[in-house]
């Protein structure tokens, strides 16, 4: 298809996007029995009678689950619903032990919320229809080249996230834009992150989403063709499938293609989806109460000591930064939607850090050694004094830039203060005039072309000169009392 067909189907259609996100809850058990929840044991060691549907058990709602999920709906702007129920969902596949799940139905805990998302400047309200808690199932993997169904020799199964707590944030379709999703996703993560009730590890599945696109003549009410986007692992995966999908939809559209309601998978190696099965009708889950669980019925005294409990949530947070530290608007809300990062920022401008200095250091060298060594803050050996000498020194005039970015390297392997490495490494500037003169007047005498230049009025051949004396004195000359000494020179 030309490029002109292309952009004419983007002038015609819309695209419209919801989205489905499945959350792990981080509670010490899991959702219905005493089996430790925790990621990465022996596959199959973390199970029990209980969350493997042996004949004869009964499950038992954790408690922990029940007031994350009013914690999450809370922060999300829900309502509360003063009545809801656990429903089976039966459906037959091996990563379910006991051949039905215990989900939330037509009556979730949660409901009619919103989250405000920013992008390009300008902020949009996303409805939330509904959150409600279920049980996780267990994984299968397969085996053979693919990894996947097609193909696999056999499949294995791991039970041990089968009855994992697992809440669902299911949005409206108000989305209309790939960077609409993404920054949807990005928000509701560092929600959650900051009320504590998951790690959204998206890597080891703590957090998934799904997506559903469909693309819809521009002025159109009615939705086009549906599809949905299995289990998208990573923020940039869901940006490229979305990305990907919508112009797969708007080219067939325009080219008069038909289009099927389908579930789709992203291939992230190759950078396209493909077809997953059709679901051109509701499957039948035959959903009924479930008979050994009572309702849900939250006392308003507890839901109003848990909305009195929440945190500082993360636009609150950016909104602050922006205020009180004077952060630009993008920068205020990357920190503040990772609580440790916050925190470690508010840690360092107490100990005395210029703020956007510090949010500098932290977004830029120190976020560059952290990716490098693949591990995160908390295991990081750079502490928020590490940072706020950084900031001191630098504006005191005491360490180059150069100078500074050295010291942190060391600080991030070793530990050791700053001031220890400034001195043993000698990365002290020399900012006293008097000890310099003698070094800029040889290379005044030792450069007569750029001195030549300088005389006629280009001042950026003192650059030349700068980058002369600091060769000199092994980066140690502070450039700023260097090119002031120059010019000083030369002016006579």
């Amino acid at each position: 298809m030309t490029a002109a067909v292309t952009e004419r189907a983007a002038d015609l259609y819309e695209t419209v996007i919801g989205l489905e996100c499945h959350v792990e809850l981080s509670t010490a058990t899991k959702m219905f029995c005493a089996c430790p929840n925790e990621f990465g044991a022996p596959p199959n060691t973390r199970t029990c009678p209980v969350c493997l549907g042996h004949p004869g058990t009964l499950p038992v709602p954790n408690e922990k689950a029940i007031e994350h999920i009013v914690r999450i709906g809370l922060a999300l702007g829900c309502r509360i619903a003063p009545h809801s129920l656990f429903h089976r969902k039966n459906y037959f596949y091996p990563d379910m032990p006991k051949n039905f799940q215990i989900s939330q139905y037509d009556l979730p805990i949660c409901i009619e919320g919103h989250l405000d998302i920013t992008v390009d400047g300008a902020t949009r309200r996303i409805g939330i229809t509904r959150v409600h808690l279920e049980e996780d199932t267990g994984k299968t993997v397969h085996a053979g080249a693919s990894g996947r169904i097609s193909g696999a020799d056999y499949a294995l199964e791991d039970y041990n996230r089968a009855g994992v707590p697992l809440v669902e944030v299911v949005s409206e379709p108000d989305m209309r834009t790939a960077e609409e999703a993404r920054a949807y996703l990005t928000e509701l993560r560092a929600v959650l992150m900051s009320l504590g009730v998951s790690d959204v590890r998206m890597e080891e599945g703590s957090l998934r989403c799904d997506a559903n696109v469909s693309v819809r003549p521009v002025g159109r009410a009615e939705f086009g063709t549906k599809v949905e986007i299995k289990n998208l692992n990573s923020i940039r995966s869901l940006y490229r499938a979305v990305q990907f999908e919508e112009e797969r939809h708007r080219t067939a559209l325009a080219g008069g293609e038909p289009l099927i309601q389908e579930t789709r998978h992203w291939d992230e190696d190759r950078g396209v989806t493909t077809h997953g099965r059709s679901k051109e009708y509701a499957f039948d889950y035959r959903y009924f109460p479930e008979p050994d669980l009572s309702p849900i019925e939250p006392d308003a005294a507890w839901v109003e000591a848990i909305r009195a409990d929440l945190p500082e949530l993360p636009a609150e947070r950016a909104a602050r930064f922006e205020r009180e530290l004077a952060l630009d608007p993008a920068l205020a809300t990357r920190l503040a939607g990772e609580p440790e990062w916050a925190g470690f920022l508010e840690a360092a401008v107490s100990l005395g850090a210029e703020p956007r200095a510090a949010a500098n250091w932290l977004t830029g060298d120190l976020a560059g050694h952290l990716n490098e060594a693949k591990t995160d803050l908390a295991q990081a050996k750079v502490t928020p004094q590490h940072v706020a000498d950084l900031v001191r020194l630098t504006a005191e005039g005491a360490i180059s830039s150069a100078g500074a970015k050295a010291a942190l390297a060391d600080a991030f392997a070793t530990g050791e203060p700053i001031e220890a490495i400034v001195d043993a490494k000698g990365l002290r500037q020399v900012s006293d005039a008097g000890a310099l003169e003698v070094i800029v007047d040889e290379v005044i005498a030792e450069n007569p072309g750029p001195v030549e230049q300088i005389r006629k009025g280009k001042d950026g051949a003192v650059n030349a000169l700068v980058g002369q004396v600091m060769k000199k004195t092994k980066g140690s000359a502070n450039p700023g009392v260097a090119a002031d000494l120059i010019r000083s020179r030369l002016a006579d």
